[in-house]
């Protein structure tokens, strides 16, 4: 038997070249959140759902490099992790380019860090690290460079003074190779690495950047400064630095020490994102994200038995449904997921979610190993943040009748009521030629849910799959 074909949650973003008027699907608020040389911000409300998020309206006359424009949505609409900014889709018109990113009420980092008018603290300071440097790690294994990370690029989820950080603006994010140097130039002053101004550098790039964040977040101000630009990148390239008092005086040895690694001049030395987010200084001083009850527990292990059973259309519509869903509903579910993820590479193996979950109980981790396989739908041998949602979320709230229907209108790419092979085909297919779907696999999709038998899926008999009525299982 051929083995099943694995799927990406990040292939089926709805937003590939959506042609259609976003006015259909959010309604905008008139009122702009923010506004800069890219274009505006504003808040919208998803008709369907009434969930509420944020739209990016980019005038397509202030994009000057198309291509880099669409690398910029292609990494974020890769991008799966806790602390990194959801994209949820994309809309074009003639005048403008439409961004639907998750809502962050809480303002930028920066703001709160200049409100404050002091520093953060130890405790509050080695939380947001632990979700920074965890983001960046998780880019990192990814092959992923941000190379603009400073505190203008983090969005508060909340007003809430320990509210969560989330990752934003891939502008100049660009794919790496081990090993390879890269020569543009990218960044801002204060928080740019030595080896960018020199025309060649690596990921650690990033490091850099995230020790001057640090750094500015216990006292205040950057330890690298100057009265213009050109004075300001002559301190960074000297690398030289200090912990003046008294601001620095009750700072402890251990965040010092982390710093001092991650602003260490010569990139070769300094310390990585993975060795960062595992540093002393951050396990003892930021919150230690509660393992899961027992009930809890035992609920992820049932969900995941009932994902496993799951026809393959189904699972792909839970996925569908696990992405756009928003944190106020999944707070226990992130809460476990942060909490099983040891290394903090941002995606859980098969071993980190058995120890969580299963324990010592052999028969009930063997069962979940089996179900694990079944749950990494892109085969990649690891649980990343949206199949894990996809396979513990709350099946009730999955079965709604607004939630269903936005997941039906994903598929239904021209509205008409029902979803056809060609739609399927077209929402299923990645970039690649390897992920595309072959039509005896789209047609035996369509033979799970088709209940009369005309080849196409209407709304009804996609209800009754997502309800558990099909009497069909792939």
């Amino acid at each position: 038997m051929a083995a099943e074909h694995g799927f990406s949650a990040t292939a089926f973003i709805q937003g590939h070249d959506h042609r259609d008027s976003i006015a259909d699907f959010y309604k905008v608020d008139k009122r702009k959140l923010g506004e800069g040389t890219y274009g505006t911000v504003s808040k919208a409300i998803d008709r369907a759902t009434n969930a509420v998020r944020a739209v990016k309206i980019i005038s397509k006359k202030a994009i000057k490099d198309k291509g880099q424009f669409q690398r910029e949505v292609d990494v974020q609409r890769m991008m799966d992790h806790p602390h990194i900014c959801k994209l949820y889709a994309t809309f074009e018109d003639k005048n403008n380019i439409y961004l639907v990113l998750e809502l962050c009420n809480g303002g930028e980092l920066f703001d709160r860090i200049s409100d404050k008018g002091e520093g953060m603290g130890e405790s509050q300071s080695a939380e947001w690290m632990k979700q920074i440097i965890g983001a960046v790690f998780y880019m990192h294994e990814h092959q992923m460079m941000h190379r603009d990370l400073k505190p203008e690029n983090f969005l508060l989820e909340t007003t809430d003074e320990d509210s969560d950080l989330k990752v934003i603006d891939f502008g100049l994010a660009a794919k790496f190779e081990e090993g390879e140097k890269k020569k543009t130039k990218a960044g801002t002053p204060y928080y740019v690495a030595p080896q960018v101004l020199r025309g060649a550098y690596g990921e650690k790039c990033d490091v850099w950047s995230c020790g001057v964040i640090v750094y500015v977040l216990l006292c205040g101000y950057p330890p690298f400064y100057g009265e213009n630009d050109k004075q300001i990148l002559g301190m960074v390239k000297k690398g030289k630095f200090d912990f003046p008092g008294p601001e620095w005086d009750s700072i402890s040895p251990s965040c010092k020490d982390l710093i001092s690694k991650m602003l260490t001049l010569e990139e070769k030395d300094r310390i990585s994102a993975k060795d960062a987010v595992a540093h002393q200084w951050i396990v003892d001083k930021s919150v230690h994200h509660s393992a899961p009850s027992a009930d809890l527990a035992l609920k992820i292990r049932d969900n995941f038995q009932k994902f496993r059973a799951m026809t393959k259309f189904k699972k792909i519509a839970m996925t569908m449904i696990a992405q756009r869903c928003e944190d106020k509903d999944i707070i226990d579910l992130r809460e476990a997921f942060l909490a099983m993820d040891k290394d903090g590479n941002g995606v859980l193996t098969y071993q980190e979610i058995t120890e969580a979950v299963a324990n010592t109980n052999s028969e009930a981790a063997r069962t979940l190993q089996e179900s694990l396989r079944a749950i990494d739908t892109d085969k990649s041998g690891e649980i990343e943040y949206t199949e894990f949602l996809a396979a513990t979320f709350d099946h009730k709230k999955a079965q709604q009748e607004n939630v269903l229907s936005q997941a039906f209108n994903e598929f239904d790419l021209n509205h008409d009521g029902v979803i056809t092979r060609e739609e399927l085909q077209q929402v299923l297919s990645g970039d690649s030629a390897s992920e595309v779907m072959s039509q005896k696999e789209i047609q035996n999709i369509i033979a799970e849910v088709d209940r009369n038998g005309d080849g196409e899926i209407d709304f009804d008999e996609f209800c009754k799959m997502m309800r558990g009525e099909s009497s069909l299982r792939g």
